[in-house]
C-alpha cells in the first residue's frame, strides 16, 4: 500500500514538473490547471479575510519569526532555521522552534489518551514536545525528520510540533519560558501574528515552475513575496544573482537581502558517528540514496567535492526507509565495489538502525555560509535579541 501511494505520487510530481508525456499525463495536467484557478482565488481570498479583520490572527505576547518559502519544499529550510535558532539562543533569547510536523506518526492511542487526562484536558491532546532543550524524547517517526534533526543538533531549544501552531506556541510559553518562537514553514499560517516573516528563494528555482498549486510548487503567487521582512537567497555559489535579485525587487522593494550557501562541512558514519574530512570524497566512488524534494542539488554537490556517483537510488520526499530497501541498495553498492553510501543527513534520521553494513554508509552534514551582506544578517539577530515594542498591527498584500 505504502509503495503504491509513493509510486501515485511520484507520478503526480513527474506530472507537474512536465517529465511525463501521453494521454493520461496531459489530461491530468489540463485537470490541475483548472483547479490552480480555484486555488489562487481561495489564497487570495484568505488573504483579504485576514487582511480586513474577519478573520483574526493570534498574540501570544512574544516574539514570533515566521521562516518560510513560496514554494513547496528544496529550499534548504532547516539548515536556515537552525542557524538562526543558534544565534538567538547565543544572543540571550529563550527559543522554541514550532513545527507542524509533516509526515510524523501520531503516538500510539493508549500514550494519547494517557496525555490527554494527565493535561487534566480530555478533549484536546497536547503538543507533541520533541525535546525540551536538554534530552530528545521522540524518535523520528513520530517528531517528524526535520524536527528531530534539529532537536539532535541544537542544545537549549525547546521544539514542539502539532499542526495549531497557536496550541504549541502557547505551550513552549507556558513550559519553557518561551520568548521568541521560531515558526517553522510559517509564511502561510496566518492564524499566530508574526513580527518578523523570513522568506527563502532557492537561486536556482526561485518560483519553482512558475504555478500555482495543484499545477505547479508555488504556494502564493510571487507577488506576495512583498511580505517578507529579510529574503534569503539559499544554495548560492558565489556567482552573481542580479538577475534573481532584480526581479525580487519587482515584488519587494525593501527587504534586506542575504545571499548564502548551504557549506558541507563533514561526512558522519551513521552506525558508528565516525567523523571524516570532506577530501576523503575525491577520487571516491559512491552511491547515494536520498528522499528529498531536490535530490540533484545534493548529489551535484558530492561530485564538486571529488566524488564519483556509481549508483544512485532517489526516494519521494520524506519517505520513511525499511531495513529491506537499505539492506538492497546495500547489496547492488557490494556489487559494483563501491567505496561508500552517502545520504542525507535529514534521510539519515529516517534510516533503520544499522549495525554493520558491507559498505560504510555516512551522512553529508552541511550548514549555512552566509556569502554576502554579513553585517546584514547581524543586524537581523541584533534586531531580534534587542527587540522594540510589539506592534500590534500587520499588512497583509
Amino acid at each position: 500500500m505504502k509503495e503504491n501511494l509513493e509510486e501515485l505520487e511520484q507520478f503526480a510530481i513527474d506530472v507537474i514538473l512536465n517529465r511525463r508525456k501521453g494521454f493520461r499525463a496531459g489530461a491530468l495536467r489540463l485537470f490541475l490547471s483548472g483547479m490552480s484557478v480555484l486555488y489562487r482565488k481561495v489564497v487570495g481570498l484568505r488573504l483579504w479575510l485576514y487582511r480586513s479583520r474577519i478573520l483574526r490572527e493570534r498574540n501570544l505576547g512574544c516574539l514570533v519569526i515566521s521562516i518560510g518559502n513560496l514554494t513547496v519544499g528544496g529550499t534548504g529550510k532547516t539548515p536556515v532555521v537552525e542557524k538562526f535558532a543558534r544565534a538567538l539562543t547565543a544572543g540571550g533569547r529563550r527559543v522554541a522552534i514550532l513545527s507542524r510536523g509533516y509526515k510524523s506518526a501520531k503516538p500510539p492511542f493508549r500514550e494519547r489518551m494517557r496525555q490527554r487526562f494527565e493535561g487534566n484536558n480530555i478533549l484536546q491532546s497536547p503538543p507533541r514536545v520533541v525535546t525540551d532543550g536538554k534530552e530528545v524524547l521522540l524518535d523520528s517517526k513520530t517528531a517528524g525528520d526535520e524536527p528531530y534533526m534539529l532537536a539532535t543538533n541544537l542544545d537549549d531549544v525547546a521544539i514542539v510540533v502539532d499542526k495549531d501552531r497557536v496550541k504549541a506556541g502557547m505551550h513552549a510559553i507556558r513550559e519553557f519560558k518561551a520568548d521568541t518562537l521560531l515558526l517553522d514553514d510559517g509564511l502561510q499560517y496566518l492564524r499566530l501574528r508574526h513580527r518578523l516573516d523570513i522568506v527563502l528563494v532557492d537561486r536556482y528555482q526561485p518560483f519553482g515552475n512558475e504555478r500555482l498549486l495543484p499545477r505547479g510548487t508555488l504556494r502564493e503567487p510571487p507577488k506576495n513575496l512583498r511580505r517578507a521582512s529579510y529574503i534569503f537567497i539559499t544554495k548560492c555559489d558565489g556567482s552573481s544573482n542580479a538577475e534573481l535579485i532584480g526581479r525580487i525587487r519587482k515584488y519587494n522593494r525593501t527587504a534586506e537581502i542575504i545571499e548564502c550557501a548551504h557549506a558541507p562541512q563533514y561526512l558522519e558514519n551513521a552506525a558508528s558517528g565516525e567523523r571524516l574530512p570532506l577530501s576523503e570524497l575525491e577520487g571516491k566512488y559512491i552511491g547515494t540514496i536520498s528522499g528529498i524534494a531536490v535530490p540533484e542539488s545534493f548529489e551535484g554537490g558530492l561530485e564538486k567535492l571529488g566524488a564519483k556517483i556509481e549508483l544512485t537510488r532517489r526516494y519521494t520526499d520524506h519517505h520513511r526507509y525499511t531495513e529491506r530497501e537499505i539492506q538492497r541498495f546495500v547489496d547492488r553498492c557490494v556489487h559494483r565495489d563501491v567505496d561508500m553510501i552517502v545520504t542525507t543527513e535529514k534521510d539519515w534520521v529516517r534510516f533503520p538502525k544499522l549495525d554493520d553494513p558491507d559498505v560504510p554508509v555516512y551522512f553529508l552534514r552541511v550548514e549555512i555560509a552566509i556569502l554576502s551582506n554579513e553585517e546584514t544578517w547581524e543586524s537581523c539577530v541584533n534586531r531580534i535579541c534587542a527587540p522594540r515594542p510589539i506592534v500590534s498591527a500587520r499588512r497583509f498584500f
